[in-house]
């Protein structure tokens, strides 16, 4: 019987770039890939007709990661770097790192290539509001895969 194993927090990770971490985040999504589907009508042997699907483009959904605002201006130089054209230069490698309950040990890590900041939000304030100020970080990547 295989030994029982909690399920990690969702709640416990890390944006790392270039081998440094510049942000902790409350929420994370698009950590995935798809692909198109092309549906090609064939003839069988018994002359009936029949749908056959294959793959088709391969596409990487952009990472989109959320958290609160605070003094630490790291991702907005990140993004200046592609408003002012510098595309290759803001390129880089990263990770989404996902920790244990107690923070120390890594549970799960998705690295991930030709990364660049393609959008960056600011929260949408109100005066009305209790939620937490949250600014959103849009990454637009060329390949991502689960390493652990």
């Amino acid at each position: 019987m295989a030994a029982y194993e909690d399920a990690p927090v969702g709640f416990h990770y890390a944006l790392d770039l270039q081998g440094k971490v510049v942000g902790y985040f409350i929420g994370c999504s698009g950590m995935g890939s798809e692909h198109d589907i092309v549906e090609h009508k064939v003839v069988n042997e018994k002359g009936k007709e029949v749908m056959i699907k294959l793959p088709g483009r391969l596409k990487w959904e952009n990472i989109v990661m959320k958290k609160g605002i605070t003094t630490d201006f790291k991702i907005w130089e990140w993004r200046k770097q592609v408003e002012n054209g510098q595309v290759a230069k803001a390129r880089c490698e990263g990770s989404i790192i996902l920790y244990d309950y107690s923070g120390d040990k890594i549970v799960a890590r998705w690295d991930f290539k030709g990364a660049w900041p393609s959008k960056v939000t600011t929260p949408e304030f109100k005066a009305d509001s209790n939620e937490i100020a949250l600014e959103e970080l849009t990454i637009t990547h060329e390949y991502i895969e689960r390493i652990q």
